[in-house]
């Protein structure tokens, strides 16, 4: 379908995009796993369109869970514009990463979509698991373990032996970016593991996505 929401970007060197964009639909039968992670819709339904037709394009609520977010500087060039500064992946409700190989075109990530790209997405956070931890966070747990934060269903302990259930609530932050961490950091660290459990945290995260983490 003709894109409501780019512009060609005649600068670009390397891709040539005509003004078109292919929206993964089902076709009947095993659908294609990209269909199945497809945020768009249109009304009236591709099955009841022809070219040329006139249709409306958007997102539904959803509730979807980000499996990645990376960042481009300089922007990514795509072929359109504006060139995007962010790529957030995502997967909808009630799939995982697993559905989704890493051969896939979908990476073994999901459905990517570009923040500030001009699409009038409206997001609403619903969980944020360890949202007071920062990548690269070194922490210890009550048990007396020490471990280093990589995402919230990424612990590495340093005793080398397996992560078992994961780190056992209230944590102490240790060092943030290598270096020591201040008292308000250490504050809200604690505070955020003061009840609960990384288990539990996970469970209700799984209750919201009726998926399982990505590793």
């Amino acid at each position: 379908m003709r894109w409501p929401w780019w512009d060609i970007d005649t600068d670009s060197d390397f891709i040539h995009w005509n003004g078109n964009v292919a929206v993964g639909v089902h076709t009947g039968g095993r659908a294609d796993p990209g269909a199945e992670a497809e945020l768009f819709r249109t009304d009236p339904p591709p099955e009841l369109l022809k070219a040329g037709d006139i249709c409306r394009i958007g997102v539904p609520p959803t509730v979807v869970h980000v499996t990645s977010v990376d960042h481009h500087d300089p922007p990514l060039e795509t072929g359109w514009l504006p060139r995007p500064h962010m790529t957030v992946t995502v997967l909808p409700r009630g799939l995982s990463y697993r559905e989704f190989p890493d051969g896939s075109h979908l990476d073994g990530t999901g459905y990517s979509i570009q923040p500030g790209d001009g699409i009038p997405f409206t997001f609403e956070l619903l969980m944020r698991p360890y949202a007071f931890l920062h990548q690269g966070d070194e922490v210890a747990d009550a048990a007396g373990r020490a471990w280093r934060f990589e995402g919230p269903w990424d612990w590495t302990a340093f005793d080398g032996e397996p992560p078992g259930a994961g780190p056992e609530w209230p944590l102490v932050l240790l060092t943030r970016a290598g270096t020591p961490c201040s008292a308000e950091d250490a504050e809200a660290v604690g505070a955020g593991t003061a009840t609960g459990s990384h288990q539990e945290t996970v469970r209700n995260w799984m209750s919201l996505t009726e998926a399982s983490p990505t590793p």
